[in-house]
């Protein structure tokens, strides 16, 4: 798809673009979503007093979203693959900054060790390295500093052609919020609504110790897509 066209691509959206000049391509590819609704105890010292977590129904979310990031690059430059193209795993939750919704990383691991020293610098998202490895069924991490560990066995189903309120409620998120060193940090993105299809989840397991009590090896829903095309913007400081 033409950038020009995912620029056009405008429907689906909550709130406009902004009117300043995009900075980053990158596609997000084959992504493995996964996510448990969780208490809001045991999520409220995970997450900035600067923004508002956000709540379907009541209840708060977490997703593991693991996915391979591709031909990221800035607007004027072509990708570059040995740093552009790499494995990565995050894990987030919905959050408020002034009413605007978006998303907050907890934690975000990169297959690439100078690919995640580049993105942390630039945009000072809690990046880190961690062993990965991917297959057409298979996707694999593992951390020995965090004693992280994650393993997926999937089987792709058939595409959701009608998406459920809070399916739209966790994958369609426009902006990101995330504590940075002088406050925080928003990010604006652009993309086509995520084409999504029922995941099947063979085995798995997870084990994050930091956030125990938030993520188990069953989620309560979980989705695939073969990705999307996003378009960026470049990192805004907020008050907190």
């Amino acid at each position: 798809m033409k950038i020009k066209d995912i620029l056009n691509t405008t429907a689906h959206r909550p709130w406009k673009m902004p009117s300043e000049n995009w900075k980053y391509y990158q596609e997000w590819n084959n992504a493995l979503f996964m996510h448990w609704q969780v208490e809001l105890e045991a999520l409220k010292h995970l997450v900035p007093s600067g923004l508002e977590i956000d709540l379907f129904d009541g209840k708060p979310w977490v997703s593991l979203v693991a996915f391979t990031m591709q031909k990221i690059r800035p607007k004027q430059l072509p990708s570059f693959p040995p740093i552009s193209d790499f494995d990565e795993i995050n894990i987030r939750t919905y959050v408020r900054y002034n009413g605007k919704p978006g998303v907050y990383f907890l934690s975000i691991e990169g297959g690439s060790k100078i690919s995640c020293q580049i993105a942390k610098k630039l945009s000072e998202l809690p990046y880190r390295y961690s062993k990965m490895k991917r297959t057409t069924d298979y996707y694999s991490a593992e951390n020995a500093v965090y004693k992280d560990n994650f393993k997926l066995r999937y089987q792709i189903g058939e595409e959701v052609r009608t998406k459920t309120a809070l399916d739209l409620w966790l994958t369609e998120r426009y902006a990101l919020f995330q504590d940075g060193k002088t406050g925080i940090n928003a990010f604006e993105i652009q993309h086509i609504a995520w084409p999504t299809y029922t995941l099947d989840l063979k085995e798995i397991k997870v084990e994050y110790p930091r956030f125990n009590g938030l993520l188990n090896n069953r989620p309560h829903l979980s989705h695939y897509s073969t990705g999307v095309q996003v378009i960026a913007w470049g990192k805004t400081k907020k008050n907190t």
